[in-house]
């Protein structure tokens, strides 16, 4: 199992960016992938999560989320899943990792399956 994830940059507060999750190896369609996000200084948090079998969506902060309008998106034909985040603040900063486990769960010993972080830095 790999995961690939990429996308991040530096943007100016009030942008946006949409990160790519690339998942490959799997052998089954049964699974969650995650959007895990570490500031500087912090514990790794969960932010995201979408079931790969039929497109459910999991969320830390739903409320924030809808707010900040940000969605969690896939594309099953290229085994990729979208995080996608408007109105970036300077505390989005942060490396943004995904991760596949067999269930949703805000705690990261739960997945198994860790792809390299993708640095997202927001200037005020």
């Amino acid at each position: 199992v790999q995961l690939q994830a990429s996308g991040g940059g530096s943007v100016q507060a009030g942008g946006s960016l949409r990160l790519s999750c690339v998942a490959s190896g799997f052998t089954t369609d049964d699974y969650v992938i995650a959007w895990f996000r570490q500031a500087p200084g912090k514990e790794r948090e969960a932010f995201a999560a979408i079931s790969y079998s039929d497109g459910r969506s999991y969320w830390q902060d739903y409320a924030a989320f809808q707010k900040d309008r940000r969605t969690i998106s896939r594309d099953t034909a290229k085994n990729t899943i979208y995080l996608e985040m408007n109105s970036l603040k300077p505390e989005d900063t942060a490396v943004y990792y995904c991760a596949a486990g067999l269930v949703w769960s805000r705690a990261a010993p739960d997945f198994p399956y860790w792809g390299k972080g993708t640095l997202v830095t927001v200037s005020s």
